[in-house]
């Protein structure tokens, strides 16, 4: 009898035990769900509204680099250059079998304008590969200052990418607004809530990427 009582009294600790430690685990997952939206949200409020103005996007940089994703990204590339910014404009992550004349005809520039000025890289496929692309041509250079082009979405992961890439180099943000991301009230457009949800679980990733390197330098 008494063995049985006992047996019933460790079931009923072990079962509250257990309750408590699921308990423990749900309010864990909630708190680290709401520090992951309120993330989300921060980083949307901060992606830029529009392109640099004034001083800022007359600042000059020994290159210009573009990555290739997005529309309009050459395009503003390719004005930079002909607005003397910068010496030299890269473009990482071309397609194999593009050239530059090509690239210039579909921007509706003059192949013989810029053409001298400009170089493709075409070994990059994702960011994290622009930015060791973009590190390498640099240092063939000797260049030490970038303004770099890209969406204005792509803005923050790109420049901790580049940053690890190539720490002494520096580096001049210039996003691109990109039409069809409605960054107002984006949580009612699926195709932008879509877009901003992954790049910032990709952000989240680099960012730890990148907190484990310094903490490893340190």
């Amino acid at each position: 009898m008494g063995g049985t009582m006992m047996s019933h009294g460790h079931r009923r600790r072990g079962g509250g035990m257990m309750a408590r430690a699921i308990a423990h685990v749900i309010a864990g997952m909630l708190v680290l769900a709401a520090v992951w939206l309120g993330g989300l949200f921060w980083y949307a409020a901060d992606v830029p509204r529009s392109s640099p103005s004034g001083a800022e996007a007359d600042r000059p940089t020994d290159a210009i680099v573009v990555l290739t994703g997005g529309s309009h990204r050459l395009g503003t590339g390719l004005e930079l250059l002909a607005a003397g910014r910068a010496k030299k404009l890269f473009v990482s992550g071309v397609y194999d079998g593009v050239d530059v004349q090509e690239l210039l005809k579909l921007s509706r520039h003059s192949p013989t304008e810029m053409e001298c000025c400009i170089t493709l890289g075409y070994s990059a496929d994702s960011t994290i590969g622009n930015a060791y692309e973009t590190a390498d041509w640099m240092r063939d250079q000797g260049f030490r200052s970038l303004r770099l082009v890209t969406a204005n979405y792509h803005m923050r992961r790109s420049l901790l990418e580049l940053s690890m890439a190539m720490p002494d180099v520096e580096l001049v943000p210039h996003p691109v607004v990109a039409p069809t991301v409605h960054l107002d009230d984006w949580w009612m457009w699926p195709g932008t809530a879509n877009l901003l949800v992954n790049e910032y679980n990709k952000l989240l990733v680099v960012g730890l990427r990148w907190a484990v390197r310094r903490a490893v330098r340190d």
